[in-house]
């Protein structure tokens, strides 16, 4: 029996967000245990669950995840990456590795380091030179030369948002099955693309994106082709690999180049497409718009994205700006019940609220991270509702309603996401009942769409500012668009040759 090794570090770490993500902040499975995590839509089930099938023995090691923060914490990182060595090593002792696949995100960076993925595949290759070695990837990957220069082959996420995660993962267990199975001889090609794009931007459910992706898939039936993609960049870490890009795997070099030069002038070719598909507006404005659509007895509810702030993107979440606007706002009173607002990180303040439940307190919170975006708001209000230990996150995290002029706010201990209707209801409040939802987030995931009546994005302030010419970059690689305009690409010089 054919045994492959598997791991996975899933993390998309924001430059401008100055939260160390550590070890607290993410779920860590081990070994075995991971047989029992299967998940629908998990790129690690999906790498797994095939080559079981195919009667591979696969071989499990670390698997880590968290949501979106700031950088990694370079010790615990480089825990991670020897515990897989370590694993990888021992097991090759037993018996041969005759594979390796992975479940990795691409734009997952280690303070004082760099690239996280680029430094395991160059420990993994020179443990295992001659193996093949494929990958799965997020579609906000930022490929590097590392990168590219110790794997077989990549595949992205075709999805924004990314609903195909398993299927990826599925994709490149296919690419290990063909190699190990067919004598499959992978041949990739990458293409920088040097464009920034918002990941609001970027949904594959609209022009251009959702034509790109089409194109994507075209390409993926021709003959000899094994995945095609896509790789968008983060454009909320500021770093010199900085990049959209096209990443191409075939059977022949000259098939792979050409499909991957083929795409990239496609996509330089759209550039000046991307843009807001969601209804976006400066703050003030979007406040405005929102409370006329309930006067005027629009149906309800009416989501706001606090765009600026947004945890799932990488922000610290705890920046206050756009919420002072709403409990400073009159409007509020009018309204059938409260604003519901999630949310604040604010260990602090959320644990103030333990054994309250019902009594009117004074808290201060927000601004325990980004003080030099934001300012922490003190007010007095009531505690509706405490949860310990929710768990409906990649973390657990205390959670407490607490509502104050108007605003039904959700404070949490822990660095949680704010997509799933359950962050909501878990605590009382049904946000199909409320008339204004304002959710730290860009573009709205499928549960609060599949709800939601009118979307409307603010552009407020935070770490991930859809409006990327107001970051302070200092390190991507220049000329870019937007940040630069009207210079030359030439996707042929931007192919980058692969060194073993």
């Amino acid at each position: 029996m054919k045994r492959v090794l598997v791991a996975g570090l899933q993390h998309e770490s924001n430059s401008f967000n100055p939260i160390v993500t550590g070890e607290k902040d993410f779920q860590v499975i081990r070994g075995a245990e991971v047989f029992n995590r299967f998940r629908p839509n998990d790129p690690v089930s999906g790498v797994i669950k095939p080559l079981m099938e195919q009667g591979y023995e696969v071989v499990p090691t670390v698997f880590a995840s968290a949501v979106p923060n700031g950088e990694v914490d370079h010790d615990f990182y480089m825990n991670l990456k020897a515990e897989i060595i370590r694993v990888a090593k021992e097991e090759q002792a037993k018996k041969p590795i005759d594979a390796i696949t992975l479940a990795l995100h691409g734009s997952m960076r280690v303070k004082g380091l760099g690239e996280a993925e680029g430094y395991l595949l160059e420990e993994l290759r020179q443990i295992f030179p001659d193996i093949p070695l494929f990958c799965s990837l997020d579609m906000h990957t930022t490929m590097t030369e590392r990168m590219h220069n110790n794997c077989d082959g990549f595949v992205g996420y075709k999805c924004a948002p990314h609903t195909d995660r398993y299927e990826t993962g599925e994709h490149a267990a296919r690419m290990t099955i063909a190699a190990l199975e067919n004598g499959f001889q992978a041949h990739s090609a990458w293409v920088k693309v040097p464009i920034l794009i918002a990941g609001e931007q970027s949904s594959t459910t609209v022009e251009p994106m959702n034509g790109l992706i089409e194109e994507c898939r075209r390409t993926e039936t021709q003959p000899g082709i094994m995945a095609a993609s896509y790789l968008m960049g983060f454009p909320w870490a500021d770093n010199e690999d900085s990049s959209c890009a096209v990443y191409v795997v075939a059977d022949s070099q000259e098939l792979a180049d050409k499909e991957a030069i083929r795409l990239a002038e496609l996509m330089w070719s759209k550039k000046d497409e991307f843009c807001f598909q969601t209804e976006t507006y400066h703050e003030q404005e979007a406040i405005d718009v929102a409370f006329k659509a309930v006067e005027a007895g629009d149906p309800c509810p009416i989501y706001l994205s606090d765009s600026g702030d947004n945890p799932t993107a990488g922000s610290s979440s705890d920046c206050t700006g756009f919420l002072r606007l709403l409990m400073e706002d009159s409007r509020t009173d009018k309204l059938r019940s409260p604003v519901l607002y999630g949310g604040i990180y604010d260990p602090q303040a959320t644990l103030a609220c333990k054994g309250k439940v019902g009594q009117e307190v004074t808290l201060t919170f927000g601004a325990k991270f980004d003080s030099a975006t934001t300012q922490p708001i003190t007010a007095t209000g009531t505690v509706k509702a405490y949860i310990e230990n929710w768990a409906r996150s990649s973390v657990k995290s205390d959670l407490a309603l607490f509502s104050s002029c108007g605003v039904d706010i959700v404070l949490a201990e822990a660095h949680v996401g704010y997509t799933t209707l359950e962050v909501f209801s878990d605590l009382g409040r049904d946000p199909r009942e409320a008339d204004i939802v304002v959710c730290k987030l860009g573009y709205l995931t499928e549960f609060h769409s599949a709800i939601a009546k009118r979307s409307i994005m603010a552009l407020s302030k935070g770490s991930t500012n859809e409006d990327l010419k107001t970051l302070h970059y200092t390190k991507v690689p220049r000329p870019i668009f937007p940040l630069d305009d009207n210079f030359p690409y030439d996707a042929k010089a931007n192919l980058i040759p692969k060194h073993q």
